[in-house]
């Protein structure tokens, strides 16, 4: 039977002027909650197979590895070769024992129906084909296991800031890093995340529940130096990667004058001045069929 949950709120790292998409979902929004969320969902038992599907840094195979579950079978792939490399040092450096292989989405080198659950947090809004990547997540899925994914709705991100320039630094900022990700043919869906429990029965998969993770930051008073240098550093990463692309590298630039109009007057506004923003994540947890 689908269960809906209620939203839950937690403090988040929400910064909307650093990236068109939510990042950094591993590292900055991992906390204890989340951690027990995904322990309840992939049930994790003595002889199950889990695999993680964009281990990152290997966050979520440090947190199953602490539940000293025994003969449980971790498994994570990544398609980049580095965050597969960190996750099995992480896991060494805490004595678990894991599986780990660089491998894309779309093509999983498993054989059927061979895990208990299989996960994947903040993957589905980079993948350019959702539908194949769910029906290869179903295919390694054993009937009556779990598959649980999790992804944010990057479409609805609320945005409000007391100082005009705040609106137009958002505005191009978005359409600046979306430019870049163009550029270098990476797609996918921004708005993933409420799409997925529509998408899962036509691929034997039951739909469990849905449960929302919302992230807030509301900052009063001008941000401190370290929030403003941080956007400009990912400013500056992103415009070294459009190095090529004229469309982007123009809009890179009017981004950039605009962020400075805004570190300014958001100085110059002092403890009235306002920031906030808000967004989804979206937590599907679905059943693969019984034959």
């Amino acid at each position: 039977m689908t269960r809906t949950d209620e939203q839950i709120l937690m403090p988040r790292h929400v910064d909307a002027l650093t990236a068109p998409t939510l990042k950094h979902l591993r590292d900055r929004w991992w906390d204890s909650d989340f951690s027990e969320f995904l322990r309840e969902t992939l049930r994790p038992r003595p002889g199950t197979r889990i695999l993680d599907v964009g281990c990152g840094e290997g966050t979520a195979e440090v947190m199953l590895g602490r539940l000293h579950i025994s003969q449980v079978a971790l498994f994570a792939i990544d398609r980049e070769v580095d965050n597969a490399r960190e996750t099995a040092q992480a896991g060494s450096a805490h004595n678990i024992r894991l599986n780990v292989a660089a491998a894309d989405a779309l093509h999983l080198p498993f054989a059927d129906a061979c895990f208990d659950s299989t996960f994947c947090v903040a993957v589905l809004q980079h993948v350019p084909d959702l539908q194949a990547a769910v029906h290869e997540f179903a295919r390694v899925t054993r009937p009556g296991g779990r598959i649980v994914l999790v992804e944010p709705d990057n479409a609805a991100r609320y945005w409000f800031s007391s100082v005009e320039s705040g609106r137009t630094a958002f505005d191009l900022s978005t359409r600046f890093f979306n430019a870049v990700m163009g550029a270098h043919g990476e797609g996918g869906d921004p708005s993933v995340g409420p799409k997925l429990p529509s998408i899962l029965p036509a691929h034997g998969i039951e739909l469990l529940s849905v449960t929302l993770f919302r992230g807030s930051v509301a900052r009063t008073g001008a941000p401190p130096p370290a929030v403003w240098e941080g956007r400009r550093e990912a400013l500056r990463r992103a415009l070294d990667r459009s190095a090529g692309d004229g469309a982007a590298a123009d809009l890179g630039r009017a981004y950039a004058d605009a962020l400075e109009r805004y570190a300014h007057e958001a100085g110059s506004a002092g403890p009235g001045f306002v920031e906030i923003q808000n967004t989804m994540l979206f937590a599907t947890v679905g059943q693969k069929n019984l034959p």
